[in-house]
């Protein structure tokens, strides 16, 4: 049976048992804290079990998409060496809640296999639970068994095996197993419950009927449920093996056709075997499956939690691509392969098969970056080890690690292939120290020194107990405030800045902003009692504890040591950048309420003339959600609430539903900022507000882009900055109505029709430059580079002035006047890079295939690709090497036809 076959007649069998059949829950578990990601079938039915939530059926069945990579359910590093591993699988499941109990599931379970699918009785075989303390012999499951299989087919083993719970609590209960023998071909004893506890690969597991009995707290509890309830679980991918009769799960329709693509791309051939390269293609194709899934249902890749474990597996698997020969981007091809087979059951696959392949894609470009800036400097690194201990210290590879992106395992896995040992103590030791030093971090302490130097320690510890009086929020002037301490430009104390000078002036109290929280320093004016003021044009951080140091340049009067001067804002700069604050609070609640509660800012930038706002997200958003997401915040800004700030306890503060940020870190106290009675909005920030929304004025979204994999970034204006753009906005459609004679509402046609125009007129030059090409003018004669060889004929040419597509088509027509043949171009593109194709006749294909060629080419200019065996493409960066490469391409022809 194909596995689809197998998943509807599961649910079909069970619906006409009366089973409601009931879809998939998302990978993501909603609001059970407890759960990374979804991981059984019953995780949707938790509550129904724990007698919290009522529905209106009490039997269930289900195919649920489940991923295993984190904590006792963890996968992942079986995943390519293991035949029957993954992260992410299909669990088949029946459920009861309160309705039938072991005597009516193990029969159902029988039925199905024996009668339904037809399994060979007599290679069967079943486990109860034997007892442990607390908790008794399943003897009513041993006696039910012996209805349908001989004594000697039920083994009894322990909690490891015949216990099953969903976590370290909730939901458990003793469970029944059933095996199924794969025969003496595989090694083993022949004795099930021996082989079954030592590992052996002879039995394997299909089925799994947990009989939910308890619920397990927080103590190890065990409480009687209200009433027994059955969860079963049977993995796809496993029961698929076992009636296509394959030891691997990765032989089956639900890996092959993934395989095959690989192998496509890869040029290598799946072979079934231990060997490494089909190990890496097995993790290829299990990642690229898990991926496709967690982008699909919400997850980014990113550095916190789902995203981080996300992002793991997507850079496993472009690790193992690499170790196949792929050096460009390809896993976001996979994609296709993955929604083809998998999209008529999954729907959301479809929906979503765009935005999951721009995520994959953009991953890997970052990928790719990280592996450019940080090899060479691993390099060093495992020179050095070489050379001297033969072990990579654990405070380098986490530099690495830290600073340049490089996976732990991605290092490990090249020391090890040099013979060197990795220091795993060491990393794991500077990894916590990094935590240690990010937890004492707070919101409200902005950027931590800039190298200043002091006349002496006694003098840095006078500043200190002054400490960084910060009166910004109440007002923008300071008069009568004293000047502790003076810095030149390089940041060297000294008693005065003389008029002329730039430096920085340390203040007993300040109402100037630091940079912090995305929002930008103020700037302003330090008078001196007498005389005219200076501009203030920044601020920087002295040190943790310490005052703030006002950056002014080219001092208009001498500022000394104790004089007393004014320290005033600029009130148009800071009200400018108040309201722009305050707009990204609205704007962050009303992403939220358009895109959903994954919507999370993911860094931000609060100016005096425009705000940005990054936030993770999946795809890119559509005009109307734009213009949706614009109206909520301008109707806020009419209601003209309240903005009202209050320094809590920050535990407190977010239980009471305030708003923690992104990459954030804060100490025990923060500053909670809430917008009316903050069902709105409410959120943990450090920064200047306005007092009512009304104070905005204004707001206008003028760009929406992608910054990263799954994050986006939206920019806009407020106030006069909004009306402004928009009077601008208005003149130059004016403009353009008078100067292309277009009538108001039909300039986008009118625009339209010039580009389509415009297109075609691009598209017969380059027709034109094809035919030129072909005729002997604009990049040589059409037989050039054209040699005979064993009765074939090999084209190895440089073309000029030519597109991609223009280039494929040359290709194409040159093969057509051949009767058998190799065609081989380079040319170079207007960006500089090398583009590079080969097309070889049907009759040659195996001889000289395509994809070897450019394979072994590319590496000349610097590049990779591959293709098929009858063409293939790939790109360099490297175009003096072109006639190199064509050279190399005789060569290598000759080679292979001979």
């Amino acid at each position: 049976m194909h596995p689809r076959d197998i998943r509807a007649s599961f649910l079909k069998y069970f619906e006409r048992h009366g089973h409601r059949v009931v879809p998939s829950s998302p990978l993501l578990p909603g609001d059970d804290p407890t759960l990374l990601f979804t991981n059984a079938g019953m995780n949707q039915f938790k509550d129904v079990f724990l007698g919290r939530e009522k529905r209106d059926y009490t039997r269930a069945a289900s195919s649920q998409k489940c991923m295993r990579v984190s904590g006792k359910h963890n996968d992942l590093d079986n995943v390519g060496p293991s035949l029957r591993h993954h992260t992410f699988f299909e669990m088949l499941g029946n459920f009861s809640f309160g309705d039938y109990f072991k005597q009516d599931a193990i029969e159902l379970a029988w039925q199905l296999l024996t009668k339904e699918w037809k399994l060979d009785l007599s290679k069967l075989y079943v486990t109860v639970f034997k007892g442990a303390p607390g908790i008794p012999r399943d003897d009513e499951a041993y006696r039910r068994w012996l209805d349908f299989v001989p004594a000697d087919h039920i083994g009894e083993l322990g909690m490891a095996d015949n216990f099953w719970a969903m976590g370290d609590t909730g939901p458990c209960g003793r469970c029944s197993e059933i095996y199924v023998d794969r025969g003496a071909e595989v090694a083993g004893t022949g004795n099930f419950v021996h082989d079954v506890a030592s590992g052996s690969e002879r039995f394997v597991e299909i089925w799994n009927n947990v009989f939910m009995e308890f619920e397990r707290d927080a103590t190890g509890t065990l409480t009687p449920l209200p009433a027994p309830s059955i969860d079963t679980g049977m993995g796809l991918e496993r029961i698929s093996a076992v009636m296509q009769a394959t030891l691997s799960n990765y032989d089956t329709p639900l890996f092959m056709p993934l395989l095959d693509a690989i192998g496509t791309l890869s040029g290598h051939h799946y072979g079934r075997s231990m060997s490494p390269s089909d190990v890496s293609m097995r993790v290829v194709a299990d990642h690229a499956r898990a991926s496709t899934f967690l982008i699909a249902d919400g997850v980014v890749p990113s550095n916190e939690w789902r995203g981080y474990v996300l992002r793991k597996i997507m850079r496993r698997a472009m690790r193992h691509g690499r170790k196949l020969g792929m050096h460009e981007p390809f896993l976001h091809s996979l994609v296709d392969v993955v929604v083809r087979e998998m999209g008529e059951a999954y729907r959301e696959l479809t929906t979503a098969r765009d935005a999951v392949a721009k995520v994959i894609k953009s991953e890997e470009e970052r990928f790719d970056a990280v592996l450019t800036d940080g090899l060479p400097k691993l390099e060093e690194v495992l020179d050095r080890a070489a050379k001297g201990s033969k072990v990579v210290g654990g405070d380098e590879a986490f530099k690495l690690y830290d600073t340049f992106g490089l996976p732990r395992d991605f290092i490990e896995d090249l020391a090890e292939n040099q013979g060197l040992t990795f220091d795993a103590e060491g990393f794991d030791a500077a990894m916590e120290g990094q935590r240690v030093k990010a937890r004492k971090g707070s919101s409200f302490e902005g950027k931590k020194g800039e190298d200043f130097s002091f006349a002496s320690d006694e003098a840095r510890e006078g500043l200190r107990e002054v400490g960084d009086a910060f009166e910004g929020y109440t007002g923008t002037t300071e008069q009568g405030v004293p000047v502790l301490a003076l810095f030149n430009a390089e940041r060297k104390p000294v008693d005065a800045l003389e008029k002329g000078a730039s430096g920085y002036v340390a203040l007993a109290r300040t109402p100037f902003y630091l940079e912090s929280g995305g929002q930008v320093s103020d700037q302003g004016w330090i008078e001196p009692a007498s005389g005219e003021r200076s501009r203030v044009t920044g601020i920087a951080r002295l040190g943790p504890g310490l005052p703030r140091a006002h950056r002014v340049e080219k001092v208009e009067e001498r500022i000394a040591l104790r004089d007393m001067v004014t320290a005033e804002v600029d009130a148009t700069a800071r009200d400018a950048t108040r309201r722009n604050h305050t707009a990204t609070h609205l704007l962050h609640a009303a992403l939220r309420k358009v895109l959903g509660a994954h919507v999370k800012q993911a860094g931000s930038l609060v100016a005096p003339d425009r705000l940005r706002f990054d936030f993770v997200h999946f795809s890119a958003l559509t005009p109307d959600e734009l213009l949706q997401i614009e109206r909520i915040v301008n109707a806020a800004i009419q209601k003209n609430e309240d903005v009202t700030t209050a320094v809590k306890n920050t535990q407190q503060a977010i239980d009471s539903g305030a708003m923690a940020l992104f990459g954030e870190k804060y100490g025990d106290h923060v500053r909670v900022v809430a917008v009316g009675d903050g069902s709105f909005s409410t959120e943990l920030c450090g920064g200047t507000h306005v007092r009512a929304t009304g104070d905005i004025g204004a707001f206008l979204i003028t760009e929406e882009s992608g910054v990263a994999a799954g994050v986006r970034r939206l920019e806009a204006v407020t106030g006069m900055g909004a009306i402004g753009l928009a009077r601008a906005a208005i003149g130059e459609l004016k403009e353009a109505l008078a100067e292309t004679g277009a009538k108001r509402g039909a300039l986008a046609e009118w625009i339209r029709q010039q580009q389509a125009l415009l297109s075609k007129t691009q598209k017969d030059v380059q027709q034109l430059k094809t035919k030129v090409a072909l005729a002997g003018t604009g990049g040589g004669a059409a037989d050039d580079g054209k040699v005979e060889i064993g009765g074939a004929t090999l084209i190895a040419r440089e073309v000029v002035d030519v597109d991609q597509d223009s280039l494929r088509a040359l290709a194409d027509t040159l093969k057509s006047r051949l009767k058998s043949g190799v065609i081989v171009l380079a040319a170079a593109m207007p960006d500089g890079k090398v583009s590079l194709i080969a097309s070889v006749t049907p009759d040659l294909s195996k001889k000289a295939p395509a994809g070897q060629l450019v394979k072994q080419l590319a590496p000349i200019v610097g590049g990779g690709g591959g293709g098929r065996p009858d063409f293939a493409e790939a790109g360099g960066k490297d175009p003096a090497k072109i006639k190199d490469l064509l050279a190399e391409a005789r060569v290598l022809v000759e080679k292979l036809l001979s």
